[in-house]
Parts: C-alpha cells; sequence; structure tokens
C-alpha cells in the first residue's frame, strides 16, 4: 500500500497536506545536493555530479519539499550519458521555490578520438587524439549551468600517442581533472559534513588509456583502465566514472548515482520514500537515497 512515512507512524496515501492543520511558522533547514556522475568514455572520464550546499534556508512550516535524486550516466557504448539532476522544489521563497534548487549531472567522457568530454555540474576528460602531434579532445566545462558558489569544475584535455593514448580525467566538485599530459586523473570531490561526519562527493573519474590510466578523484570517482571498461563511480556520491581503454567502441562504467540530504532541528511531519532517519549535534538528518518528498 503506498503512503508516506513519519518518524513513529504512517500515513495514509490520501493525507492531504494542504487541507491538515498545520500550524505555519519559519524552521531554518541546512541541505546538500548532489546529482549523478558523468558515464565513462573511451579513454575520456565522466566528471562528478554537481554539488551545491547551504545552511540555514528558511522554510515555512507545512512546504512541501519535493526531492530528486538523479541516477548516474550510462558508459555504454552508443549510448553514453551525463548524470541526472538532483533537486529540492518546494515552497514559495528562494532557494527552493520552482524551478528549486537544482544540482546538475556530471558531464559525460568524450569517446573515440578527439572527442570533447560533455559540459555538466563537473565536466567530462576529453578524449585521446588519434596520431602524433594530434590533439586530444577538450575537456567539459564545470558549473553548466552557471550558478554561484561553482557547483563544480572543468574536464581535463585528452593528448596524443605521446601520452600513451590516455583522455583526459573527469573534473570533481573540488578540482579540475587532470589532462592527459598531466595523467588524466580524476578532479577531487568537495566534503560535506551535514550527515554529522565529514564526507566527500562528487570526484571525478580517471581516464583510460592504451598502457597508463589515471585514477579516480576522493568523492566516489572511477579508476580508468588500460584494457576494458573503466570503473564506475560509487554510488549515492555523485562520482564520475572511470574512462575505459583507448579502443573506441569500448563500453565503459557507469556514473554514481546521486544523494539529498536535509537537516533540522525539528522533526519532519512526514516523509515521502525512504530516507534514512539520523541524529546528530542535535539536528535530524534526513538522507535520500531515491527521490521521495518531505514536510516540516
Amino acid at each position: 500500500m503506498g503512503g508516506f512515512r513519519y518518524p513513529g507512524g504512517f500515513i495514509s496515501a490520501s493525507y492531504n497536506p494542504a487541507a491538515a492543520n498545520v500550524i505555519q511558522g519559519t524552521i531554518l533547514v541546512n541541505y546538500l545536493v548532489v546529482a549523478g556522475g558523468g558515464g565513462g568514455g573511451s579513454s575520456g572520464a565522466g566528471g562528478g555530479g554537481g554539488f551545491r550546499t547551504g545552511s540555514d534556508a528558511a522554510l515555512t512550516t507545512g512546504t512541501e519539499l519535493v526531492i530528486t535524486v538523479g541516477a548516474g550516466g550510462s558508459g555504454l557504448n552508443g549510448a553514453r550519458t551525463n548524470g541526472v539532476n538532483s533537486s529540492i522544489v518546494g515552497g514559495a521563497v528562494s532557494p527552493f521555490v520552482s524551478p528549486g534548487l537544482v544540482s546538475a549531472g556530471g558531464g559525460v567522457g568524450g569517446a573515440g578520438n578527439n572527442t570533447a568530454g560533455g559540459d555538466g555540474g563537473s565536466g567530462g576528460g576529453g578524449s585521446y587524439g588519434a596520431g602524433a602531434g594530434r590533439l586530444g579532445g577538450p575537456g567539459g566545462a564545470g558549473n553548466t549551468p552557471s550558478v554561484s558558489p561553482s557547483q563544480g569544475n572543468a574536464g581535463g584535455a585528452g593528448a596524443e600517442a605521446t601520452y600513451a593514448y590516455r583522455g583526459g580525467g573527469g573534473g570533481g566538485a573540488g578540482a579540475v581533472g587532470g589532462a592527459s599530459s598531466a595523467g588524466g586523473n580524476g578532479g577531487a570531490g568537495a566534503a560535506s559534513s551535514i550527515s554529522g561526519a565529514s564526507v566527500t562527493y562528487a570526484g571525478g573519474g580517471g581516464a583510460g588509456g592504451g598502457s597508463v590510466a589515471g585514477t579516480g578523484g576522493a568523492g566516489g570517482g572511477g579508476n580508468g583502465a588500460t584494457s576494458g571498461a573503466g570503473a564506475s563511480g560509487t554510488a549515492n556520491t555523485g562520482g564520475g566514472a572511470g574512462g575505459a581503454d583507448a579502443g573506441g567502441s569500448t563500453t565503459s562504467g557507469n556514473g554514481g548515482s546521486g544523494i539529498v540530504i536535509i537537516s533540522a532541528t525539528s522533526t519532519a511531519q512526514y516523509v515521502k520514500g525512504s530516507p534514512t532517519i539520523t541524529t546528530s549535534g542535535g539536528r535530524i538528518i534526513y538522507t535520500f537515497t531515491a527521490s521521495g518528498a518531505i514536510m516540516f
């Protein structure tokens, strides 16, 4: 039976929060929104998902917030994709008023030769260049679309045979992806302590190559490969996938799925979906690893 779960009970799916007798006030919430990481390319690595966080956002009680947790992008040959956006939407005031607080999916890694990485929360790494003296593909742009503070960084550029046909590393929330000539490592992610412990999210994937591959960035980025598929990004971190070998047609890993966390000093009136509910430092923490909703 469908419905809403709240600490200590269950509300029927027919429950109408708009018609409920809710005493309105204002509470302050902290939030973290991480999008899905980009899928791995053939040598180019996926970028980390967009990373957006904030504290003391004012919210009117009785307001439902709709939570979307983005999936990681695909590394499937012929169907490679960016990660999927994550968001919090609801209420009548910033930052959650429609279209909401949105983190963009990480950019897909470049595939084939001389192919750019995808733009996204953090950009995907460019692919290798075919033939001595030919430049590889450029890294994708990060922080796309542009928000302030920035949600991510650019991917690294690929290079030609001098650097073992290696692609560029995916950008991370905390650093740009490494160019092929600099190792093709994924950019480091960014840390948040909203859960009660410091956790790093949205690292870029490491580039794939013909004989040398890059390592994934801290925050769930997958390692690149010299043979076969790169490693997938870690689930619920928004990490980008590692790049596959430089064969051009190799399927690679998928980006890591995103996560949304909301914390407050008050207990929610209801939640929809199955968030993990914990406490730390006098705050109640709601961790969504799949889409849902919450009302305080």
